[in-house]
């Protein structure tokens, strides 16, 4: 099966996986690629946006964006898969931080021959790149990335659908300009996702979609960096253990999540203790910043 995603298939690739920063402002709307992702990570950054990071390895699409800049809650979602992480820039400190992880790094000097501007847009929401040519410039990762989250043989054995309360909306409050929603839509069996209240798509049309979506509750801090005009940029202790939702095939069931350091995986368990299994499929991880970020589950 593929490591990221539980999906059966005969033969798992041996490349690496390629997580990539993507913006998620009103200007970056609609995304490109975002539906391709096994996993899609979304955290709040300075000004109240957030911000993603899209991890790729079951496909390797030719153009996703817009691509920007690293954070400092990064390395502790990507360390795990020891990727080929790209973005397109940041702080000296942070630029540090990214250096002293495992993986192959490409920001957009190193990463030019597979990055491009697009002329539709308007700088800086206008940088796109190939994860297939991206993988190409770390020739030295030839090896799938390790299995991260517990994957159930079958949807209906899934800890949510297993066990969890019928929910038909997720409506998060993520920070004062993050509040997004996601429903769910028995005739894609999968969980349809908004901002606000406007559909959320990528280039071509498409709503974006998931499978599976995990509400993590961490702790936010200030990270020590400062971004324009002295605005604190913020960061998630994404370490220890708190309290999760895992929301698949219509469901909801509480759960714990646990990362012993940042070269560890997320491990999300049941109320018993009992690894929390989700559906094959593509996920979303909502990293929802305490004691700010609320949720709200509708039947």
């Amino acid at each position: 099966m593929w490591p990221l995603t539980g999906v059966a298939v005969d033969e798992v690739a041996q490349r690496p996986a390629v997580a990539v920063k993507i913006e998620n402002t009103a200007a970056a709307r609609p995304q490109t690629g975002l539906n391709e992702a096994d996993v899609v990570w979304e955290t709040i950054i300075e000004f109240d946006v957030s911000r993603l990071m899209a991890v790729f390895h079951s496909s390797y699409p030719t153009d996703v964006g817009p691509i920007r800049s690293v954070r400092p809650v990064d390395m502790r979602i990507y360390s795990p898969l020891k990727p080929v992480f790209v973005f397109s820039g940041g702080q000296k400190g942070i630029l540090n931080l990214v250096r002293e992880a495992p993986g192959h790094w490409l920001e957009e000097n190193r990463g030019v021959s597979q990055m491009w501007r697009a002329k539709d847009r308007r700088a800086p929401h206008n940088l796109y790149g190939s994860v297939e040519g991206l993988a190409t410039l770390a020739p030295e990762l030839t090896a799938a990335p390790p299995q991260q989250l517990v994957f159930a043989p079958t949807a209906q054995e899934s800890a949510a659908i297993a066990s969890g309360a019928v929910t038909s909306t997720i409506d998060l409050n993520m920070s004062a300009g993050a509040k997004p929603g996601w429903d769910w839509d028995a005739a894609t069996n999968s969980w349809l996702r908004r901002e606000g209240k406007t559909k959320a798509t990528v280039s071509g049309g498409d709503q974006i979609r998931a499978t599976n979506v995990v509400i993590i509750e961490v702790k936010a801090v200030d990270s020590g960096f400062d971004a324009q005009n002295k605005a604190p940029v913020p960061d998630n202790i994404l370490e220890g253990t708190g309290t999760a939702i895992i929301a698949t095939g219509g469901k909801t069931v509480e759960a714990t999540w646990s990362k012993a350091d940042q070269n560890a995986p997320l491990v999300l368990l049941t109320a018993t203790g009992e690894p929390a299994p989700l559906a094959p499929g593509n996920t979303w991880v909502e990293l929802l910043p305490q004691p700010q970020g609320t949720y709200t589950l509708t039947p």
